[in-house]
């Protein structure tokens, strides 16, 4: 009985995430392009990606750059905001204002940013800067590769602490006051005695969760980069691997080059998201 309402929700993960994995594992060994058919290419994809394809290295670094800033500073500034405002009386309407940005899609979330970095003298920091006499000329903050990656970086951040917001905040409703008060007696007198020695062992699974979940995040910058700089963004000061994995799949329909990125990309989120088990994991799990 229990097979059978594992049944429906089984099935549509075979189907609609299992097979399509493995079906572009397949492909990164094949030339196709949707109307021939697959021709043989070994490893040549994979060569070519990383020895001959200049654009894709540029994507890597800035991807690279995307995960080192967007990743540890989206995760601990969620856990902060999320052990803060837990000692608050209203916290309610401090989690809502927080995990609202992440049910909100990044397109619609650019537009909006849009407004404050728009790069005519109407932009509304463009227009800060202009009373304030810091500037003579707008600052193209949308079309100088100057600027454009700091754009993206601040709009990443700001979307990317909603999930692990609400990830820190369900753990730590979930300590016991007993164990609060069982600390106190035990000797610790201050916040952060608190939480270096009961906090943050209580929620070490929560803490993996948010761990893995910045992990993938911060690789999968495609939607905000796309809509602020457009593609390819200028000197692709914004390119990323998965908008790179767009370009080939959807836009030449190289489906084969596009496999070899996929596949590259998954080898990279998944040995981090094994080193991130090892240093959230306890020892006896």
């Amino acid at each position: 009985m229990g097979y059978i309402f594992l049944a429906p929700f089984a099935i549509l993960f075979f189907v609609f995430t299992v097979l399509p994995v493995f079906t572009a594992m397949g492909l990164g060994f094949f030339h196709y392009n949707i109307i021939e058919t697959p021709r043989w290419a070994g490893l040549h994809n994979f060569m070519v990606l990383l020895t001959d394809d200049d654009v894709f290295l540029i994507a890597l670094r800035n991807t690279l750059m995307f995960a080192v800033v967007i990743g540890p500073i989206g995760y601990i500034a969620s856990f902060v905001f999320a052990w803060i405002i837990d000692q608050l009386k209203f916290k309610k309407g401090f989690a809502l204002a927080f995990y609202a940005p992440s049910l909100t899609s990044g397109i619609a979330m650019s537009v909006v940013w849009l407004y404050f970095f728009s790069s005519d003298r109407y932009g509304f920091i463009n227009d800060l800067l202009f009373q304030l006499g810091a500037i003579r000329d707008p600052i193209l903050w949308n079309r100088d590769p100057r600027y454009i990656m700091i754009v993206v970086i601040i709009i990443s951040v700001w979307m990317s602490m909603g999930t692990g917001f609400l990830v820190f905040m369900a753990g730590l409703q979930g300590i016991p006051r007993e164990l609060y008060e069982a600390a106190s007696i035990d000797g610790i007198r201050s916040r952060w005695q608190e939480l270096f020695y009961l906090v943050l062992p209580s929620i070490k699974p929560q803490l993996l969760f948010g761990a893995v979940t910045a992990i993938v995040s911060s690789f999968g910058v495609f939607d905000i980069a796309v809509q602020v700089a457009g593609m390819p963004s200028p000197m692709y000061s914004a390119h990323t691997i998965i908008a790179h994995l767009f370009d080939h799949a959807f836009i030449r329909f190289s489906l084969g080059y596009s496999s070899a990125i996929a596949m590259f990309l998954f080898i990279m989120t998944f040995t981090l998201g094994r080193i991130a088990m090892r240093i959230f994991s306890s020892k006896d799990e």
